[in-house]
């Protein structure tokens, strides 16, 4: 069949939280950009966005351990959490613009309060995370967070957490109730309801991009409806490769140079789900504990409350495996079809200094249904293997970078590879993610519309969007109370005493 040449001024590919955001900032900032997006399944939010594969924790780094290693000296390094706390507060004032702006739905119908915690036993994590809250407590972003070695505190703050557990085994926690569950695949769909109202916005959905290529000052993508069979070709001057693990391969397509050397390593996941409606309103919070040598950061364990359609959900997980698909509707070949000569050495290096993480999955596949009850029980010591179903979870594709001294490291975090230009860019990576989206969209912005994003008129509206914008909440104890009331006001959640 012919193709069609149609020019439009952007391009996204892949319907999730990335490009939705991304979508919803740029017709802010120029409302007469002609925007294309492009998915290949048939419908919005399907893979890493949709709230049964994603961890709908609001990433504040209130309670990820991981975020707060503790350094050679004993020290905890709290440096990302402030950075991840920060980001997290971009996206509730960006998202508080938009309902007082009527420009998405109601609140509760993709966010609520819930508190979050961290939950640790053992003499030494009770110690760390006593030196945790020390360290965290002492900027404006977490000056609420509560600690407590109490036993009867820690049953009014985790019932099922405490029930069975040995009077004598050290115990802690942490508290902050102005933490958040998000569900982030209802938050883009909203978002792309609102961006299909708007003129010179199409989705496309059940269309595969087939290729890319650079002409001139534009893009040409070539993409496929895989169900009429028809195929067009779109140009545009920038083009952002948002499709989660389907990211990768198609960056690699591009042939940019700045995109040689990166490949994947892709981890599954499984959730166990309550299925026991009292066991479920006995949990109020999102408990999350420590991970386990080498694992990735989406396998740190949490006994999660949700909201999933309207419904209270009690999740716990994810178990992570090893699986060579990049999406859950992706092929086996994903894996192999990502190895390029420029990508091999740093793919092979970064396989050989991460052994410890090979180890951990082998034995995450292997684990039986009495294993995985198990580690459930470190947590609800009180669990039955008949009030739980094993669901499938997300999958992401954690980051292969080149590195000179190492040949190849494994990264495990977001990261946005852009063309020296600017007229293309992709996201990589995995957590803290769709928590972050809107950061990370606008340091995208920033790279690919420097001059826009320094002219008067996009810096007026971006202070509109987001009133702290190119300000720091953790030091300006004054604006970060101020940020958070707006938005907690507007939002409704949860506003804890002193903010």
């Amino acid at each position: 069949m012919a193709e069609n040449i149609d020019r439009v001024d952007v391009v996204l590919i892949g319907a999730g939280i990335m490009s939705a955001t991304l979508g919803i900032l740029l017709k802010e900032l120029r409302p007469d950009l002609r925007i294309e997006v492009f998915e290949r399944l048939n419908g919005a939010a399907a893979e890493s966005s949709d709230a049964w594969n994603n961890a709908g924790t609001g990433h504040s780094a209130f309670c990820e351990l991981n975020y707060t290693p503790e350094k050679e000296d004993g020290s905890i390094d709290i440096s990302k959490a402030l950075k991840i706390a920060e980001s997290f507060e971009v996206s509730k004032q960006f998202w508080s613009y938009l309902v007082e702006n009527k420009i998405i739905t109601p609140p509760a119908s993709f966010v609520r309060p819930i508190p979050h915690q961290s939950f640790v036993w053992g003499e030494a994590n009770v110690t760390y995370l006593g030196k945790r809250w020390e360290a965290m407590r002492v900027s404006p972003l977490f000056s609420q967070m509560e600690f407590s070695t109490d036993r009867q505190q820690l049953r009014n703050w985790m019932p099922l957490v405490m029930e069975g557990r040995k009077p004598t085994e050290p115990v802690a926690a942490t508290r902050m109730d102005l933490g958040t569950d998000v569900n982030f695949g209802a938050l883009t769909r909203c978002l792309f309801d609102c961006l299909r109202k708007r003129g010179g916005v199409s989705l496309h959905f059940d269309h595969d991009v087939l290729d890319l290529d650079r002409n001139d000052n534009a893009w040409t993508v070539r993409v496929k409806d895989h169900v009429g069979g028809a195929r067009r070709r779109i140009s545009a001057p920038f083009v952002f490769i948002g499709a989660g693990g389907g990211s990768l391969p198609l960056l690699l397509r591009s042939g940019i140079p700045e995109g040689k050397g990166y490949g994947g390593f892709p981890v599954s996941g499984q959730w166990l789900r309550c299925t026991n409606e009292e066991i479920i309103r006995r949990h109020h919070a999102k408990v999350y504990g420590t991970a386990a040598v080498g694992s990735p950061p989406m396998s740190v364990p949490h006994l999660d409350t949700r909201w999933i359609k309207g419904k209270q959900e009690l999740l716990f997980g994810p178990y992570a495996g090893f699986t060579t698909r990049f999406l859950k509707h992706g092929s086996v070949l994903d894996l192999f079809r990502s190895i390029k000569i420029s990508n091999l050495r740093p793919m092979m290096s970064a396989g050989v200094h991460n052994l410890p993480l090979t180890k951990y999955l082998i034995d995450q596949v292997r684990l039986t249904p009495e294993a995985r009850l198990d580690a459930l029980k470190e947590y609800f010591p009180g669990a039955r293997t008949e009030d739980w179903v094993l669901e499938e979870a997300g999958y992401r594709v954690q980051v292969i970078k080149k590195d000179e001294e190492e040949g190849g490291i494994l990264e495990f975090g977001t990261e946005v590879v852009s063309a020296a230009d600017g007229s293309i860019a992709a996201l990589l990576g995995a957590s803290p993610g769709a928590s972050t989206a809107v950061s990370i969209m606008l340091d995208l912005l920033k790279r690919c519309f420097p001059d826009e994003m320094e002219s008067e008129p996009w810096q007026a509206k971006l202070q509109q969007m987001i009133p702290s914008y190119g300000r720091s909440l953790h030091a300006d104890p004054g604006l970060c109370r101020q940020v958070r009331q707006r938005t907690s006001r507007v939002l409704d959640l949860a506003l804890p005493v002193g903010v």
